[in-house]
């Protein structure tokens, strides 16, 4: 790929977003890189979890608007139209959503507009001490994109939401990890040791299970309480007929790891 740096081990899937000379900003490139990397993990069994973070000192600054030929932004350039463009965005973030094994944003640095919501999009988010985060289109003209209108009110609040959208200040880490923008904040040199150690644990739980339970959370908004208690158990008499759950209550009695093959 040319713009991502996509490593393998033990389950885990490490992507970092490679243009550090612009902070990782997203290109035309970039934006398929990352859907052909997220189908190519739905689709992989061996891909049990997948890591984002970003080269440099930058997680992502979002789209590349560096004007182009005609005054075009790179990020419509090539794309036929701003509406093509922007459904290439939406592709990406749909497809960071869709994948039903756990993703996680380990934020190294700057994360703005749509690179702050491409962490956003994440399971679990998890920052550098030097990270920040901005919603920034409003200084640019833009209106929020990359499935941030979705989540950023389900993260923070509905008036929260308003307030970091509307102002796009940016905040530090320590401010984002106390309105509950992220799961945690670590020490710089700690971060992928950390994020690395969280994924090899969800590495080594059972797949389908970790889908389903996430499926299930995703959709939490979304359903009356009659459904979601209807879901579960539709979802649990198939996990209970499943190898993966035996084996799990196979090896709690005989007091040893259980090893999870997928099914």
């Amino acid at each position: 790929m040319q713009t991502l740096i996509v490593e393998r081990s033990d389950g885990v899937v490490l992507c970092t977003l490679d243009r550090p000379e612009k902070k990782n900003a997203i290109n035309d490139a970039m934006w398929v890189e990352l859907v052909a990397l997220f189908d190519d993990v739905e689709t992989n069994p061996d891909d049990r979890a997948l890591i984002i973070t970003g080269a440099g000192d930058g997680f992502c600054s979002g789209a590349d608007l560096t004007p182009q030929r005609g005054g075009q932004p790179a990020a419509v350039r090539g794309l036929g139209s701003a509406l093509g463009g922007m459904r290439q965005v939406g592709r990406t973030a749909y497809a960071l959503h869709r994948l039903s094994k756990p993703t996680i944003a380990a934020v190294n640095g700057v994360a703005a507009g749509a690179g702050c919501n491409l962490a956003l999009g994440c399971d679990l988010i998890y920052a550098s001490d030097r990270a920040r985060f901005t919603e920034i289109f409003s200084k640019r003209g833009l209106v929020v994109d990359f499935g941030g209108s979705w989540v950023l009110p389900r993260l923070v609040g509905l008036h929260r939401a308003k307030e970091l959208v509307f102002t796009a200040d940016i905040i530090d880490a320590a401010e984002a990890d106390r309105i509950g923008l992220v799961n945690r904040v670590v020490a710089h040199d700690a971060l992928l040791p950390h994020a690395n150690a969280v994924a090899r644990k969800l590495a080594h739980l059972p797949p389908n299970q970790l889908a389903v339970s996430k499926k299930l959370l995703n959709q939490s908004s979304s359903v009356t309480l009659a459904e979601a208690v209807e879901f579960e158990g539709v979802a649990q008499a198939a996990m209970f007929a499943s190898r993966d759950t035996a084996e799990a209550m196979l090896a709690f009695v005989e007091k040893r790891e259980a090893r999870y093959t997928g099914e």
